[in-house]
């Protein structure tokens, strides 16, 4: 009886949503038929299948940017998911949009990512004959690496939002706008950039390479000058351009609604995340540490591509075996296992130096 009225709530709140909003009774369905949940939506059993695999705990050992910094307060992958969906419920619950589904996808959305951040990431993309991309690795992660290769067996919806919220370097919002997007993986997007640019600034800070009179005037007199201002005026200016989401106004000429920001802010996030690829990120990957890193992924690529009897079982029975290894690799492991082959490799990626 009680999970009955359960569910009858759950649908009538998705009933309530915006009309654009992504209803998890719409779904197109799992590739494998399974037995609804009596007291979770679709997108509910995602987000906590993500929450509950093993990639998602890997995160918390995975660089965001600065590789093994010698203080605790500095952003992981995990806490920068963590970030990115708690951004995201915030305004997809603004916009009255599907939160649960927001949720999932950023959640799942960086499973895929490679020890040592987009340095891992480029390496990998460089040596891999097919190529390499986080976000299409994600998707390997929970249609076939996860369960021992059954895969998490999530809604198309999820994974379509998972595998579209890269962003390119530059003006991301006109350069590339995924055909079909939910408005929920739109979300996921731009919440990701609005984590990432402001925990990087403050990681940045704490590691010594900028200051608060660093950041180019122009975004300090947009955005305010402390952490919750930059995000708070971020967050609130994409509600209040995104508005005709919610379904309570008209849109010309009838037109699908998109996630979007002011001219205003959208000019103001590309002043500042130039400015960090500038003066945090390629530096950093051109660094020692950098160096120090892609020999690591040199090293283990070559290692594993000959001996694949040293790769799990898990792993094994396809021609990619050696890179979803390595791809799953956190910080830490892949410094231990380069060790082992070539003592010294890594020596300036040991915890606590400089």
């Amino acid at each position: 009886m009680i999970t009955k009225l359960v569910k009858e709530r759950l649908t009538n709140r998705e009933d309530s949503l915006s009309p654009y909003a992504s209803k998890s009774n719409h779904s197109d369905g799992r590739q494998f038929p399974d037995t609804p949940s009596p007291i979770r939506t679709e997108f509910q059993r995602d987000r906590d299948r993500i929450i509950h695999c093993k990639a998602f705990r890997r995160l918390k050992h995975k660089t965001q940017v600065f590789i093994a910094p010698k203080g605790d307060h500095y952003v992981t992958r995990l806490t920068h998911t963590l970030e990115v969906s708690q951004i995201s419920r915030t305004i997809a619950r603004a916009l009255n949009l599907n939160e649960d589904l927001s949720e999932a996808i950023s959640l799942g959305h960086d499973l895929g990512h490679t020890p040592f951040g987009h340095i891992g990431e480029h390496e990998l993309n460089q040596i891999y004959q097919d190529g390499f991309r986080h976000a299409e690795q994600s998707i390997r992660i929970v249609q076939i690496l996860e369960k021992n290769g059954s895969g998490l067996n999530l809604t198309p919806e999820t994974l379509q939002g998972i595998v579209s919220h890269s962003k390119p370097r530059g003006d991301f919002l006109n350069k590339f706008t995924p055909e079909n997007l939910s408005l929920e993986g739109q979300i996921c997007r731009v919440a990701d950039a609005v984590a990432y640019l402001n925990h990087d600034l403050l990681d940045s800070f704490r590691a010594g390479i900028l200051n608060e009179d660093s950041i180019p005037s122009e975004v300090n007199n947009f955005l305010g000058t402390r952490h919750s201002q930059r995000v708070d005026t971020m967050v609130s200016d994409i509600i209040a351009s995104s508005w005709d989401a919610t379904g309570e106004t008209k849109t010309l000429h009838d037109q699908i609604p998109v996630i979007s920001m002011s001219q205003e802010l959208r000019n103001t996030i590309n002043v500042l995340r130039e400015f960090m690829f500038e003066t945090v990120y390629i530096p950093i990957d051109q660094g020692q540490k950098g160096e120090a890193a892609r020999q690591v992924i040199q090293l283990l690529y070559d290692f594993y591509s000959k001996n694949s009897d040293q790769i799990p079982t898990e792993y094994q029975g396809n021609d990619r075996s050696t890179l979803d290894y390595i791809a799953g690799m956190t910080d830490q492991y892949a410094i231990q296992a380069a060790e082992k082959i070539e003592p010294g490799i890594a020596k300036t990626l040991e915890r606590g130096l400089v």
